[in-house]
């Protein structure tokens, strides 16, 4: 469960660690704000960090953290299924995601720490180096035959998936691209939309093996978790995307303080997901589901209201503190409440949807949130707040989503029984 976990918390940790660095890497490649959205988007796109320390110039970053992406797309699902194969049973399956979430947690809290810390001691290159030896600790304890799982028999079904690539790059880039006031672009950026959005609607009509798993969309209850998700992550990587500049440009913190300030958002991500693991055993995903959402809600009308009114630190404190609960809340619950709602022999097709709709919404929430930056941050708070207030009203409307037994076994491996048959 270590290795598995720590795979998920190189992912998180790719996600945050570059947020302290933005300004140090705008004026080393002499970038624009779109150009500092695309860095971090990049990565959430397509979801080689060692690749990414060397890149010449901004096209080459994009590209490797790119790479770095798909990485991660093959990462989060498999460890979703591995412990959906090596935990079936609910209340075990729900503890067990609370580990995994801690660990993984703990990335967000090291990220703008460690990145600060980076930055100062070496510029915005180092950043992309941290993974490497973790990622060596992770095949370490991952390749070997008691953490293997058999092999799914379903393919992929290639045109579609990079038609699915396709649509959200460009409604990203056309984004960027209006945020930006470049409206030439922003049309082209929507007629190639348009012409993808098209195609891959074809191509799934068509396909035998479609990228979205049409089962999982029938259940109102896993299309509730989706666009809580959704919000979940717009509002994490939209704050994480506007409040470095704030925080470095118009308050002249160093890179170091910026990551030490995003303490109260962090820290809750370490410390309360195992209490999250308990909630959902007892009750179900459903009530911390909706405590999660009423704080993110919360957290971003503070973050607003302190940018609008220029107050002090600890009003911007309280108000990380409120979304740094609120995620941790949320998330977990969020793994829990999919995968177990989710038809027999679907948990991976569950976890890989429910990865895709969060960084769907983290994309959104860079692109939008950014372009709302341009006309004050406090606006770009204000947005992530009324959405998460929105997925709070939508998630009320389901059913309620019934909590697993209190009884539960413990997590058990499958034993290997020759090389043929895992």
């Amino acid at each position: 469960m270590t290795g598995i976990s720590l795979g998920y918390f190189m992912v998180l940790l790719d996600t945050t660690v570059l947020s302290v660095a933005e300004p140090d890497l705008a004026t080393s490649l002499h970038t624009s704000m779109a150009g500092l959205q695309w860095a971090i988007t990049g990565y959430t796109v397509a979801f080689a960090s060692l690749l990414s320390s060397v890149a010449p110039g901004l096209w080459a970053l994009l590209l490797l953290r790119a790479v770095s992406g798909a990485a991660a797309a093959a990462c989060v699902p498999a460890s979703m299924a591995m412990i959906a194969r090596l935990c079936p049973e609910p209340a075990a399956r729900a503890r067990a995601i609370s580990v995994w979430a801690a660990i993984s947690g703990a990335a967000v809290a090291a990220g703008p720490i460690a990145g600060g810390a980076l930055v100062g001691a070496a510029g915005w290159r180092a950043v992309f180096l941290v993974n490497v030896p973790i990622a060596l600790v992770v095949l370490a304890l991952t390749c070997t035959r008691s953490v293997r799982c058999p092999r799914g028999d379903r393919r992929v079904d290639w045109p579609a998936q990079l038609a699915a690539v396709a649509v959200l790059a460009l409604l990203t880039d056309a984004l960027i691209a209006a945020g930006a006031g470049n409206w030439g672009h922003t049309a082209w950026s929507s007629a190639g939309l348009a012409v993808a959005a098209v195609a891959f609607t074809v191509l799934e009509r068509r396909s035998q093996a479609p990228v979205v798993n049409r089962a999982l969309l029938r259940s109102a209850q896993i299309r509730a978790g989706l666009l809580a998700a959704a919000a979940a992550n717009f509002a994490l990587a939209g704050a994480l995307f506007v409040l470095p500049l704030l925080l470095q440009r118009e308050r002249q913190l160093s890179a170091l303080e910026s990551g030490l300030a995003f303490l109260p958002l962090t820290v809750p991500f370490a410390a309360n997901p195992p209490l999250t693991g308990r909630i959902v055993a007892r009750t179900g995903p459903r009530p911390p589901i909706l405590a999660g959402l009423a704080l993110l809600t919360a957290g971003g009308t503070v973050l607003a209201c302190t940018v609008f009114a220029e107050g002090a630190y600890p009003w911007l404190a309280l108000g990380l503190l409120l979304t740094g609960f609120g995620i941790s809340y949320v998330l977990p619950a969020l793994v829990a409440a999919v995968v177990s709602a989710a038809p027999p022999g679907t948990a991976g097709a569950a976890g890989g949807l429910l990865n895709a709709v969060r960084q769907i919404g983290a994309t959104l929430g860079v692109a939008l949130m950014g372009a709302a930056a341009s006309a004050g941050t406090g606006w770009s708070l204000l947005l992530s707040a009324v959405c998460c207030a929105l997925a709070w009203l939508a998630f009320t409307r389901t059913h309620p989503i019934t909590g697993p037994s209190r009884r539960a076994r413990p997590c058990t491996r499958p034993r290997a029984r020759g090389r043929g048959r895992r």
